[in-house]
């Protein structure tokens, strides 16, 4: 007998956790996982798990197309990115630059399974703090150009983040965020990226481009999905988190050595949250005495964490955006704010993001960050 699961489990959420549901959906349920799927950058990690179990009769043939066609358009993404990546990467060689790269990126420069059938809307790079500016001109010299900003974001930036302002193509519009760290600079985290830079390995092509090492990768990952504070792909960053936990703990080393970077890099809290959230909603073979180890490093109300983050890692789609899921989202929003800024800089931050809102709103100049390379 064909169902749909209950509503109390977003569809695509429970999909994810178990593929073998998919079996025995309804034609109105694909209709749901399709629009699900798309709305949180899903669609080709679905056609992933449908094809791994043998699912592929149970698609209606309407649904398979959409989801085999945004697998075809990631893989043809994957490849433009990893020639973009080169790109980038050159002149920054030339100068004798040392380059990691960051997130989506660097799943496809270490050959990761998370890299499959992703999608990509900027390239994240980290060069040495005292090579940043001498890597921003590289890249300017080579045509990447600087979206006009005023004065004080060009301060936000430079004087207390760990990236410069978005440096996007003249030409082919593929985008650039440019880090010397992976946390802000006002954050209260603790974290020498000297660390970052000897750990890194070399990439699964080209040697000379780096990606962090494995427990710092999944750090990275785990820091910018639960202290940036913003959701629109968190269920696909939590996707990205499972599979790299599958991927880098067939190594029964790696969970022992995971924790403890996490407390060398003052990454504890992140680090709980993904080991909690990807075993609870992904179902994520973590081993038990991880979890309970990875307690030592929990919010002091990890009920109310509990209950805004289930909301924050549904899909952003209408069918899962409740009067509680906008108000989780909002106390999250804050709460990434607080991690990222002291009180005296965090009050006037937030008082001119809503002056810019009200006075000038988004229709007035695309972000180069929507635009793919």
């Amino acid at each position: 007998m064909r169902s749909t699961p209950s509503h109390a489990e977003p569809l695509l959420r429970a999909a994810l956790a178990t593929p073998i549901i998919m079996a025995r959906l309804t034609p109105q349920a694909w209709d749901l996982l399709l629009r699900q799927a798309r709305a949180s950058a899903l669609m080709s990690r679905i056609a992933n798990l449908i094809d791994e179990h043998g699912l592929r009769e149970a698609v209606p043939a309407e649904a398979w197309r959409h989801f085999e066609g945004e697998r075809q358009w990631a893989a043809r993404l994957a490849h433009d990115v990893q020639i973009e990546i080169g790109r980038i990467a050159e002149p920054l060689r030339r100068a004798g630059i040392e380059i990691v790269v960051l997130k989506g990126a660097a799943y496809i420069v270490g050959d990761l399974p998370p890299a499959q059938g992703r999608d990509f809307s900027d390239i994240d790079i980290m060069v040495p703090r005292a090579d940043i500016e001498t890597a921003e001109l590289c890249l300017k010299v080579a045509g990447w150009r600087s979206k006009e900003i005023d004065r004080w974001d060009e301060r936000f930036y430079r004087a207390w983040m760990h990236e410069l302002p978005p440096l996007a193509h003249a030409v082919r519009g593929s985008v650039v965020d440019l880090h010397h760290t992976i946390v802000p600079q006002t954050a209260p985290i603790r974290l020498d990226a000297r660390l970052l830079f000897e750990a890194a390995r070399p990439g699964a092509a080209d040697r000379s481009v780096k990606v962090l090492g494995p427990p710092d990768m999944v750090l990275h990952s785990a820091t910018h999905l639960f202290n940036e504070g913003e959701f629109g792909r968190a269920l696909r960053d939590l996707v990205d988190l499972d599979l790299l936990f599958r991927h880098f703990g067939r190594d029964a080393d790696f969970w022992s050595t995971f924790l403890a970077r996490a407390a060398t890099l003052d990454l504890g809290r992140p680090a709980y949250y993904a080991l909690r959230y990807s075993a609870r909603f992904l179902g994520t073979p973590i081993p038990p005495d991880i979890l309970r180890q990875s307690h030592r490093f929990a919010p002091l109300m990890p009920n109310l964490m509990d209950w805004q983050f289930e909301r924050a890692l549904r899909p952003p789609h209408p069918t899962c955006l409740d009067p509680s899921t906008r108000l989780a989202l909002a106390l999250l929003y804050l709460r990434a704010h607080h991690l990222r800024l002291p009180f005296w800089l965090l009050i006037p931050h937030l008082l001119r993001k809503l002056w810019k809102r009200s006075v000038k709103p988004d229709r007035l100049d695309p972000d180069p960050r929507e635009v793919n390379p």
